[in-house]
């Protein structure tokens, strides 16, 4: 049995924290083990001029990662779930999900205020359609500004002045240490997170054994039966992680509560819905909810951006 474990990982600051916390857990818990890290470029940590959203293509923070674990570079991979697309190369499969930190967007501003009490016309950053939608739909004055690059980059940006709030996941910067840098934490009614924030997935060879069972502890029941049903509606809605739709699954006992969310980029549109059910019913239940998003409007929506299948019944 192999002695010495490779993860494969992005090399940011986060990504890195992220990758050793796997590294930890495992060492702890198999004293005999060595693992090492193997940082990889992927192609959204070499865009860094463009927008995401325009860069096009699902996978972009994987790809590079997922090549070192077919070729044998990596045994496993460590990725944030919400950049995990919903499709696998041959051969690999998402092997676990980890318990999931706080899943809400948290924004930081100059001078500690509150978003909703920033000035008219006041430049917010983020990358992300998703967040961009939402704030817009409260807030249409606000000027929206790409912001790409690693945590500690954007950070500098706003202290720079670039910006008047920037917004970021709030797990990324709780597992950095940041948590006081915080301004506020959004509700989840505010602003849906992304599909699989807060949560981290373990990518492996499907027909690896070994590693299959080393890594198998990471899995956490709980967030995996939200993750996936959030994951299911994404798949449905064939949507990558830079488009303008947002889930979000909670758990009360055996019931999970999946909240849906599909918004045009300018915010004008917001269309959101929740379903409930047993938790086993889970990805049932994300395709069920993407289904009637589709009958709502999102599937006029999103094939403005990209192909997607029409819901059954519509002309």
């Amino acid at each position: 049995m192999k002695k010495k474990i490779v993860i494969g990982t992005r090399a940011s600051m986060l990504a890195l924290w992220q990758a050793n916390w796997v590294k930890s857990e495992m060492e702890k818990r198999y004293p005999d083990l060595e693992v090492a890290l193997e940082k990889i470029k992927t192609t959204g940590d070499k865009i860094l001029d463009v927008p995401l959203s325009k860069v096009g293509g699902k996978g972009l923070f994987v790809k590079e990662i997922e090549e070192a674990l077919l070729d044998g570079r990596a045994h496993l991979a460590v990725h944030s779930m919400k950049d995990v697309p919903t499709y696998f190369p041959e051969g690999l499969s998402l092997r676990c999900i980890t318990e999931r930190e706080d899943p809400r967007d948290a924004v930081f501003s100059r001078g500690h205020v509150k978003l909703l009490d920033l000035p008219k016309g006041a430049k917010i950053g983020t990358s992300s359609l998703r967040r961009q939608a939402q704030l817009l739909s409260v807030r249409p004055d606000f000027q929206i500004l790409q912001l790409r690059g690693n945590l500690d980059t954007r950070m500098k940006k706003l202290e720079n002045g670039d910006f008047d709030a920037i917004i970021l996941a709030g797990a990324g910067v709780k597992r950095l240490g940041w948590a006081e840098k915080i301004t506020e934490l959004l509700p989840v009614e505010l602003s849906l997170p992304a599909i699989g924030q807060g949560a981290l997935g373990i990518e492996t060879k499907t027909n690896d054994a070994y590693i299959n069972g080393l890594v198998d502890f990471f899995n956490h029941p709980e967030t995996s039966w939200c993750v996936r049903g959030e994951r299911a509606l994404l798949t449905r809605l064939e949507g990558g992680c830079q488009v303008p739709i947002a889930a979000y699954g909670s758990l009360s006992g055996e019931t999970i509560r999946i909240d849906g969310l599909v918004a045009s980029t300018d915010g004008k549109t917001i269309l959101k819905d929740t379903i409930s059910g047993h938790r086993d019913d889970c990805e049932k239940l994300g395709v069920e909810l993407a289904e009637r998003l589709l009958k709502m409007g999102a599937y006029d929506i999103l094939k403005s951006l990209y192909e997607v299948t029409p819901p059954p019944g519509s002309a």
